[in-house]
């Protein structure tokens, strides 16, 4: 026995086949903001902090010629470590970011700026402030001489 088969419903299966998977692409789509919407309640209260471009400018020296400084970042209950220790240096600048999704509104970022010794660390100076939404450029003056400029996002 012979069997023919017709072009036709091999044209018809695909078509078919290519409306269930617009439409169901069709129902993805829409119920994507939904989806962001959720996403984005959850993140409400709590939004990414980030730090960066660190720098000082100025830094005094200690006895033994220029400071070995690093920066200790915390911000609300978050520590978020620290620098790298930049040797011999008046002027570092800080290739590190620091960043948390746990940043609120108005908890305070600190920054500390040590110079490293061999026994005990020496604190040059501290730096604090309020957050706030945006991006924001400043400048602290420290204790001991200097000046430790930085930037923060909290979004």
């Amino acid at each position: 026995m012979l069997a023919f088969i017709n072009p036709g419903d091999s044209l018809q299966d695909e078509t078919r086949q290519s409306f269930k998977t617009t439409a169901s692409c069709e129902a993805m789509a829409s119920t994507r903001p939904l989806l962001l919407l959720v996403l984005c309640s959850l993140t409400l209260t709590d939004a990414q902090f980030k730090l960066f471009n660190l720098r000082a400018t100025d830094l005094s020296a200690n006895l033994l010629g220029r400071p070995d400084a690093y920066v200790k970042v915390s911000c609300g209950s978050s520590d978020l470590g620290e620098t790298s220790v930049s040797r011999n240096q008046k002027n570092p600048w800080w290739e590190e970011e620091f960043a948390t999704y746990k940043g609120q509104e108005n908890d305070v970022m600190r920054l500390e700026v040590f110079d490293k010794d061999l026994f005990f660390d020496d604190l040059l100076g501290v730096c604090q402030r309020q957050i706030k939404r945006g991006t924001h450029a400043h400048d602290c003056f420290l204790e001991k001489g200097g000046t430790l400029h930085y930037t923060y996002t909290l979004g």
